[in-house]
């Protein structure tokens, strides 16, 4: 026995991977290096990585910048605990999230996950609204279809029918929610795409903290694109109704929609606003949530005068050099540019699954390129047909999807969108 094969072993003993079963069928590649947009299998297999390790890996695998800094900070430090310490890894991390986000957003918190900065916003807004004397507003009003995280409060906002998370649906807090809007990107928003949302937001405006969404792009929850003209008057009504928004940039954040945030599509800023996936570059795990000072002040200022959370990693020195290092290559490159090349080859490469009898539809935004199904895909045998043509993509329910690192080539591109073709069409 090699021993690639006594590590296969001990995983499929013993280790849980996402969304998985112990001692299940499917199949797990053991990836022994991986560099630019190319994974190494054990085997001596490349595959040309269309996921960017679940939209984080923007600038590829190795980066010789992203190791340089990462090497540099850890001759100084690895990890120091943040309460009633700092660093300049973070304080420098800080300014430059409050320089590229929309102009309202002035302080940060740091987390380890974006599923965590889901629930410290969450926890900010009913913090806020308790220290404003508003105690009642315990709840939250979002769209179907939205997913946040795998977390209890994050959970809690995600879709309760179609969602991954209705086994847990007695334990959840309720919250509200309405129709996920008809209205696609490009499109604009009618009246009655959005009644209903007003009319829940007055019903319940007493109860509801704030409305939390991933603007304009729905991810897990079904990979679709919205109207910004829609998000744009949820912006009005949180306004004009006293409450509060939450944005979850988490997977749309630096640069995958076209925008730095997918929320100047629309024109508008978050009260409140969660980062993560691609700020460190897929190198380390971080997140961050940003808020006003307006809010941050009333916290400070009401009962019991901190914000009641403090991860043990908070603020990792490591993590914060990551994130800088990759907000830097991200500025300084062409970005724009990139992600305009890859939207065009990933019109152009899908455009033809648009005629295969079982596809329901194909949808493009920045370099997301989605091929939704009539019917789920069999993971496991479409997976080892996509690893067989030297591609890795990981589809889930009926969506077959691509979001390339922004790195790669044309020629990368079109294997990615080929391989694609040829599997659906099987």
């Amino acid at each position: 026995m090699t021993h690639i094969d006594e590590l296969r072993n001990i995983d499929k003993q013993h280790i849980w991977h996402p969304y998985s079963a112990m001692g299940g069928d499917m199949p797990v590649y053991p990836v022994v290096s991986a560099s630019g947009v190319r994974l190494k299998l054990a085997d001596g297999r490349e595959l040309i990585d269309g996921m960017s390790s679940w939209w984080c890996a923007i600038h590829g695998y190795n980066h010789p910048e992203m190791n340089r800094a990462l090497t540099e900070q850890l001759q100084n430090m690895s990890h120091v605990m943040f309460g009633g310490l700092t660093h300049p890894p973070a304080v420098e991390l800080v300014q430059q999230l409050v320089d590229l986000t929309p102009a309202p957003l002035q302080t940060v918190f740091f987390s380890d996950s974006g599923s965590v900065a889901v629930e410290v916003a969450m926890k900010m807004a009913i913090q806020y609204w308790h220290a404003k004397g508003e105690a009642g507003r315990q709840h939250f009003l979002t769209i179907r279809s939205g997913y946040h995280g795998d977390t209890f409060g994050a959970m809690s906002v995600c879709d309760p029918v179609t969602g991954m998370h209705k086994l847990f649906s007695e334990a959840l807090a309720k919250q509200f929610f309405v129709e996920r809007p008809h209205c696609r990107f490009g499109e604009a928003c009618q009246a009655d795409d959005i009644d209903l949302f007003e009319q829940t937001l007055i019903k319940h405006q007493t109860d509801i903290a704030a409305v939390i969404m991933e603007p304009i792009v729905q991810g897990a929850g079904g990979m679709r694109f919205y109207s910004a003209d829609y998000l744009k008057q949820v912006r009005q009504l949180c306004d004009r109704h006293n409450v509060l928004l939450i944005l979850d940039e988490i997977a749309t954040g630096f640069g995958r929609t076209g925008k730095l945030f997918a929320c100047e599509h629309a024109g508008i800023a978050a009260d409140i606003m969660c980062v993560g996936k691609a700020l460190t570059g897929g190198y380390l795990t971080l997140a961050a949530t940003l808020t006003t000072k307006e809010i941050s002040d009333v916290i400070s200022q009401g009962d019991p005068g901190v914000f009641m959370h403090g991860p043990t990693f908070m603020a990792n020195p490591l993590a914060c050099t990551a994130a800088l290092t990759s907000i830097r290559l991200l500025v300084e490159s062409n970005w724009q540019d990139n992600v305009k090349r890859i939207e065009q080859g990933l019109r152009q490469g899908l455009a033809a699954c648009r005629d295969v009898e079982h596809v329901q539809d194909v949808r493009v935004l920045g370099a997301i390129g989605v091929v939704e199904m009539k019917q789920p895909v069999d993971m496991q045998s479409i997976t080892a047909r996509f690893v067989d043509a030297g591609v890795w993509l990981r589809p889930f329910g009926k969506l077959v999807y691509l979001m390339p690192p922004f790195i790669i080539s044309d020629e990368d591109l079109a294997c990615l969108t080929t391989a694609l073709q040829k599997a659906i069409r099987s």
